[in-house]
């Protein structure tokens, strides 16, 4: 059985472990890789947000910038714009925590100020020297994500020579980076960053080999919905990569996730209480 934990979501409560979090991805971007360009209205993006938690989201994922590979960042001012009318207009509708995902400590703390209670960062505290500031500040549980490179150049022939040591140790320095800067290690999620900077076998191998990361004594995130491993392993487009999705998802959970990050929240939903439901019996 997983590990269970009781995150602190700035006075907003997750208990993780014996039930899986569903996270909900509102991307607010009109590039995003599967659904950019869809909620750039903010009204309309509050109104998915919404149904993602009548149908089950424990937590909602506000971005601004598409990490896609290949992008390029966006201006600060930009990603301002497109974030903050969002998780102040959910913020005022529903209790459920929402996470800002970025890697610039500057969108962190206004996004926070706005609303939001969980800070997804990419770069695992490597990007932006402030963000474990931010963090310590108000609070926050972040997300500790691996990637090798940037958006921009992270799928140009990457390479390990030892692909979950080298991911358990950049997560490890993450956490130690949230420490020295005042956030507890409670307060940090790990997540292995499927897509960032891997082929199609890396993702594979994380599936199957995510319990490792357990040594972290942190929760586990994982984020493999409808992402190119899929299409690659299925020869799918991006919009038939559900049942791919709830395959990894499935696999995931077993492996030891606590947090699956996702478009499809109903049917993940489903998997998810499944999978909880089998895991749980006889225990």
């Amino acid at each position: 059985m997983r590990r269970e934990f009781v995150l602190d979501c700035r006075g907003k409560t997750l208990r993780l472990g014996r039930r899986t979090a569903v996270m909900g991805i509102l991307n607010v971007t009109p590039d995003s890789f599967s659904d950019g360009g869809l909620f750039l209205d903010p009204e309309r993006a509050v109104d998915h947000a919404l149904r993602m938690v009548e149908e089950g989201a424990d937590i909602i994922d506000v971005g601004g910038e598409s990490t896609r590979p290949g992008a390029d960042p966006i201006p600060l001012q930009e990603e301002l714009r497109r974030v903050l009318p969002v998780i102040e207009g959910l913020s005022q509708r529903t209790d459920v925590p929402i996470s800002i995902d970025t890697y610039k400590a500057e969108v962190a703390s206004r996004a926070l100020e706005a609303g939001a209670s969980i800070i997804n960062d990419i770069s695992g505290l490597h990007y932006d020297p402030r963000m474990g500031e931010v963090a310590a500040k108000y609070g926050a549980p972040v997300v500790v994500m691996h990637i090798k490179g940037t958006p921009k150049t992270m799928q140009a022939s990457p390479r390990y020579d030892d692909l979950m040591g080298e991911i358990t140790a950049y997560l490890r320095e993450g956490i130690r980076r949230a420490e020295e800067a005042g956030l507890p290690p409670e307060k940090v999620i790990v997540d292995p960053g499927i897509g960032f900077g891997k082929t199609v076998e890396h993702n594979l191998i994380i599936l199957q080999r995510l319990d490792e990361l357990s040594s972290l004594g942190r929760p586990i995130l994982i984020g493999p919905s409808r992402k190119s491993f899929i299409g690659a392993v299925l020869d799918l487009q991006v919009g038939d990569r559900l049942y791919g999705t709830l395959a990894s998802v499935a696999i995931g959970v077993e492996r030891g996730a606590h947090i699956v990050r996702v478009h499809d929240v109903k049917p993940v939903r489903e998997v998810v209480d499944m999978v909880d439901a089998i895991m749980e019996a006889g225990s």
